[in-house]
């Protein structure tokens, strides 16, 4: 997969390339990343990318000449079948399904926008749609872009220790991941449960989804509702909730 960042801040996105997955994709030729700075499309000698906001208020907005400039030059080096994005608090939300659909794709161009925002020619022109990483503001796109990549490398083959990894990540079936342990086997007085350390791989198995669903019900009930239950995962929520209406009685 080929990526281009369209950023004012390069070493940005270089820096956060150099640790853990992001870095053994690299490695391995799964992914390419590349970066160009709008910048460098200006077209005066300050280098200008911004300027004050038509109708007045604070901040400044990214100019569409230099923005667009940047943005055809990166959409020339990803492959046909590329998608431009612009990292955004009004995009459409960002979901583990919608990454899986994009992890299909042969590269992208991503557009990390600044200041008070981008100018909206430039996102009608040059950019094929908006995604949020979530409902709240951050100074910049280039976290928001470095969130996609990142979620985008554990998708490809290749990229993780053990492929499953990214098969039982929370969201991947659209629940929430079970709780994890390790030794020692007890800790400040909380023991592992001891269905973990029993050797039965089906009640291990078992015990993990009830814990997936439950856990889901409890802190996310939203992806419930979204996506009915089916009937084991039904009784799976139910037997959890008696255990946990015990356990409160105790």
């Amino acid at each position: 997969m080929r990526i281009e960042v369209v950023t004012l801040f390069p070493a940005l996105i270089a820096d956060a390339l150099r640790f853990g997955v992001l870095a053994r994709a690299l490695e391995r030729g799964l992914l390419s990343v590349g970066t160009e700075d709008p910048r460098a499309h200006s077209s005066d000698v300050h280098r200008t990318v911004d300027d004050r906001p038509y109708g007045g208020g604070p901040g400044m907005v990214l100019k569409p000449e230099p923005l667009c400039a940047a943005i055809a030059a990166a959409r020339r080096r990803v492959p046909d079948g590329s998608v431009r994005i612009a990292l955004s608090a009004q995009g459409q939300p960002l979901t583990q399904r919608r990454v899986a659909e994009l992890a299909r794709l042969p590269g992208m161009v991503l557009v990390a926008g600044r200041y008070e925002g981008i100018d909206e020619r430039a996102l009608a022109l040059a950019v094929d749609q908006e995604l949020s990483i979530g409902d709240y503001v951050l100074s910049g796109g280039e976290l928001p872009a470095l969130v996609l990549i990142d979620a985008l490398a554990r998708l490809l083959p290749g990229a993780l220790g053990d492929e499953r990894s990214s098969e039982q990540d929370s969201f991947s079936d659209g629940l929430l991941d079970w709780p994890h342990y390790t030794r020692p086997e007890v800790f400040e007085g909380r023991r592992v449960p001891a269905v973990l350390s029993s050797g039965d791989h089906a009640a291990i198995e078992r015990w993990r989804r009830k814990q997936s669903v439950g856990r889901t019900w409890l802190r996310r009930p939203e992806l419930i509702s979204h996506q009915p239950l089916d009937a084991e995962r039904r009784a799976l929520l139910e037997e959890f909730l008696t255990e946990q209406r015990e356990g409160a009685q105790r």
